[in-house]
Order: C-alpha cells, then structure tokens, then sequence
C-alpha cells in the first residue's frame, strides 16, 4: 500500500485493487500486514458511500461486478503512478545525499578539531563533497552558498537563521612549567600585569583581545586588558609562541588540547575560569535541510566534545 498520504476514499479504492490482486481478503490482508476484517470494513464503507458493489462475494471465490470491473483498471493505473511517485521521492532524497557541501570556520578550530577527522569521515561518505572556507567573520551564508557556519559565543541578531549547540569549551591562561619555574605563577589576573603576555588580534575588530576572568570569591566578572609583548592575529601562532615559553597566553582549549593533556603546556588561574562558551553550528532557515548537509552537521557534532583537560 502506497505512503503517500491520501484521503479515505482513495485509500479505500486503493484496496479494492489490491484485494482483487491477490484474489481473496485474506491474502491481501496478509500482504498488507492488517486484519482481513480491516480491509473487507474499508471496501464496505466504499460502496456503501457511492452506492455500488465491487465484489461478487461467495464462500469459495470473489468475481467483479460491471462498476468493479470499470474501476479496477482506474485504480490500478492510480496505483501504478502512486508507486511511481513513491518511486521518484525515494531517488531525490538519496540524491539530496549526495553533493558538496560548504562550511565556514574559524580557521584556529577548522585546523585543531576538523581535519584531523576529516578523512575518516570522508571515506566513509565518498559521495559527499566537502568544501571549507577559513575565516573568523560571520559570512553573508546566502551570497556566499554556505550551508554551515561554525560559530562560537553569542547568535543573537541573526535573523532568518537557526543554529545547532554542537558543543562547549573553556578559555584557559596558560604557559609552560618551564617558563612559570623562572618568573612565578600568577594567583590573580592582576598579577598578569608583571609577566609576559602573548596577545591575539581580532581581524574583525583590528584590536587586541582582552582576557575575561570571574571572582572565584564573589562572581564578579573581571576584564583583564593585556599589554602583550608579542602579538599575532592567528590562533595557532599564538600558541605555538605560547608553548614555546616565552609568556602567558589566554586561548580556546581546544587549541592546545595535546598539549594540555601532555603537560607541555598548564593551565593557571583555573578558578578563574569563566563560564564555558557554546560552539554552534549555523546554517539559513529553511523548509528542507538535504541529506548531505544533515550527515555533515552529525559529523561536526560527534567531532571530540569533551574539552577536560
């Protein structure tokens, strides 16, 4: 029996079709997975609203009326084309499967936390395209053909857009055992003031970020400004000069998540922390979402969501 969605009349026309098919109600209640008193109700109700019989009903074997023998060959050209129709669907949502797909990220985490996944996900979807675009503005998705935009922090005041939490992630202060050893580990963030600090430039805004902390004592939010002796506008070049040892950085820890976990580089001022910021997946507002694009946000999703260091 079709899935389409059809009224009771022609569903109903539909088993009538079907019962003379495999030529009795048991059988065609069989195929169907239903009650034979389910489909001999429904052929019933249909002749009883348009005032014909179908069927010659006896014990042993069915027979068409004149009216069941015009109406069969109709609904049986209705079947075929519904089965066709049915058929069509199926082959575009498979299609809709299969493509490219474009994302935008930031390219610090699009380096970090996508590639390494990459090639595992795209041997196993050979039929999807991938194509990223690096940056760390929020693109015009329309203009620019994006499906996904992989954004952090706040979506506010994107209209005609929905997003996906994919996961969320600490800002952390930093360095090397090596270069806390030689000038001291800070337990405030005015302490930052005599050490050096590595600074990251916003290309969006042209400044210098600030580093945000909160009172472990009274929640109060704490704006550190930094006066970096080092500056770079690229997330990785930042960190490597960070686990270098030349200063104190304020970073993402899913930049350095290695070498976090290895010790190369500690935390400090943990306590500090501020609440951890979300990463979402963006796309454009839409009544249908392809396939492709829904495998490839699952993909981001499973990416490695626990950022404990």
């Amino acid at each position: 029996m079709s899935t389409l969605s059809l009224s009771p009349g022609l569903l109903q026309l539909l088993w009538f079709v079907r019962i003379v098919e495999a030529g009795s109600f048991a059988e065609a209640a069989r195929r169907a997975g239903v009650t034979t008193s389910a489909i001999s109700k429904a052929l019933t109700r249909f002749e009883q609203k348009h005032g014909v019989r179908l069927l010659h009903r006896t014990t042993h074997a069915l027979s068409l009326t004149d009216e069941g023998d015009r109406l069969f060959g109709q609904g049986r050209h209705l079947l075929d084309s519904l089965e066709q129709i049915e058929t069509s669907l199926a082959e575009l949502g498979n299609q809709s499967a299969i493509g490219r797909v474009r994302i935008t990220a930031p390219t610090a985490f699009a380096r970090a936390c996508i590639m390494p996944e990459l090639p595992a996900f795209l041997h196993a979807h050979p039929e999807i395209n991938i194509e990223i675009q690096l940056g760390d503005e929020m693109a015009d998705l329309a203009t620019r053909g994006i499906d996904l935009a992989i954004r952090s922090g706040s979506l506010v005041g994107l209209p005609g857009h929905i997003s996906r939490k994919l996961y969320s992630f600490p800002w952390i202060a930093c360095a090397t055992p090596e270069y806390l050893r030689l000038h001291g580990v800070p337990e405030t963030p005015a302490d930052l003031a005599g050490h050096r600090q590595i600074g990251f430039r916003n290309k969006g805004t042209g400044q210098i970020d600030n580093w945000r902390f909160v009172s472990p004592v009274n929640g109060k939010a704490i704006r550190h400004v930094p006066r970096p002796k080092h500056v770079f506008d690229d997330g990785e070049a930042a960190w490597s000069i960070v686990r270098a040892g030349f200063g104190i950085g304020w970073a993402p820890a899913w930049l350095g998540l290695d070498d976090l976990r290895s010790g190369h580089v500690v935390e400090i001022l943990k306590d500090w922390r501020i609440a951890e910021a979300p990463l979402s997946a963006v796309r454009l507002e839409k009544r249908h979402t392809p396939a492709r694009t829904q495998i490839v946000m699952d993909f981001l999703a499973a990416l490695p969501s626990t950022w404990q260091i």
